[in-house]
């Protein structure tokens, strides 16, 4: 089935409300289209490891689908995240008591801010960044601080932009790397330097690290909590949706200091009670079974992300370069059409959905973010598909 023709006026009805409503908007008319190829979320493709699934099924036959555990989690998962963060992160979280599981890692983002931020607080964040963020500042009646990335420095975050925005108020600094949208990462030297600014500043940071084995050679990540007087300091988010493709498991976890897990513990048992038990005995396996997955994803991304970034360069549009995840976020100001336009165009002409960087804060209607998540046969006629109509 094929959509309706998009008259001018309609046109600009569907793009007049912000980044939000035209994400929802397109994918509501991406629906209507029967061979889109969808190049917009950022859910895995690949399948969760078979171990993994395993482990879930035995769950079950134990009858763990009908139990809940502590608030904080089981005590089997909670000692397999703090080894895995000590083992693999040099993170020192003093053992289960400075782990909390979450239901996924967005309830992970939201329950440290909770647990850190009082009304009246600031707390720095990067530009652009998931707006997941700002909902959880605002709930929290604190007040998000933008510091701006460049797609030069491929959004890196400079230390001396964080450190000219902070007042009396400042409170805490959010570190996204590798992040999303733009699949930047603070690179080591930045990350030493933001340690140095939180301890000078008596600041809390929060490190969403759930994009950390999806890093491109010869970048390396760097946990800041592992730095010299950061333990003390740091909330880690991190989860199993990303690494080991269990977007719908909803499972994540935070890592910190006891004080402030006993707080998040505390509004996790107001919150969802406990994250599903049976996803815990899956993420158990996750931490403590064969990792060659991981290697084996990171490579078939490798693949694709190469497929996307010829494509780019051949069309002549910028982009940041994409150190991790599975994004890319390019500069479309070459093609002379807005993001959300031309956004909307890909979809109707292309039948491409992608979605405008207006979804990830206000000053990017320049930019869109492309995920690389569909089969490389599938990604390459996406691209080929977008090549054409740019080029036409």
């Amino acid at each position: 089935m094929t959509t309706e023709p998009t008259t001018t006026s309609s046109r600009g009805d569907r793009l007049a409300d912000g980044g939000t409503r035209v994400r929802y908007g397109l994918m509501d008319l991406a629906a209507r289209i029967e061979d889109v190829i969808a190049l917009g979320r950022g859910d895995p493709d690949l399948p969760t490891p078979a171990h993994i699934v395993a482990a879930a099924k035995a769950a079950i036959d134990r009858g763990d689908a009908d139990r809940v555990s502590d608030p904080a989690g089981t005590p089997e998962l909670r000692a397999a995240v703090a080894a895995k963060l000590r083992r693999e992160n040099g993170v020192d979280v003093g053992g289960p008591d400075g782990v909390v599981v979450t239901t996924g890692g967005q309830e992970g983002l939201f329950l440290a801010v909770q647990a850190l931020l009082e009304p009246g607080d600031e707390i720095l964040v990067p530009d652009p960044r998931y707006t997941s963020y700002d909902i959880a500042i605002k709930m929290a009646g604190a007040t998000m601080v933008s510091v701006p990335t460049r797609e030069a420095d491929g959004f890196d975050l400079d230390p001396e932009e964080v450190e000219k925005r902070i007042t009396p108020r400042t409170k805490a600094l959010l570190l996204i790397s590798p992040n999303n949208p733009t699949a930047g990462t603070v690179t080591p030297d930045n990350l030493r330097a933001l340690a140095g600014v939180a301890q000078r500043h008596d600041l809390y940071v929060i490190s969403d690290e759930i994009y950390e084995k999806l890093v491109y050679d010869p970048h390396e990540h760097l946990s800041i909590g592992s730095l010299p007087g950061m333990a003390e300091r740091t909330v880690t988010v991190n989860g199993f949706s990303k690494t080991f493709c269990m977007t719908g498991w909803r499972l994540g976890y935070l890592g910190g200091p006891h004080v402030v897990m006993a707080e998040a513990r505390r509004r996790k048992a107001i919150v969802s009670t406990c994250a599903p038990v049976v996803s815990q005995a899956a993420g158990v396996a996750a931490l403590t079974g064969p990792m060659d997955v991981i290697e084996e994803y990171r490579q078939i991304y490798t693949r694709r992300r190469r497929i996307v970034l010829d494509t780019l360069d051949r069309l002549g549009i910028s982009y940041g370069e994409p150190r991790g995840g599975f994004y890319v976020f390019l500069n479309a100001a070459s093609t002379g059409i807005p993001a959300p336009e031309l956004s909307l165009k890909l979809l109707e002409e292309a039948h491409v959905l992608i979605f405008p960087g207006t979804g990830f804060g206000e000053a990017w209607a320049d930019y869109m973010r492309l995920a690389w998540l569909v089969p490389e046969p599938e990604l390459t006629v996406a691209m080929q598909r977008i090549e054409a109509v740019l080029a036409a």
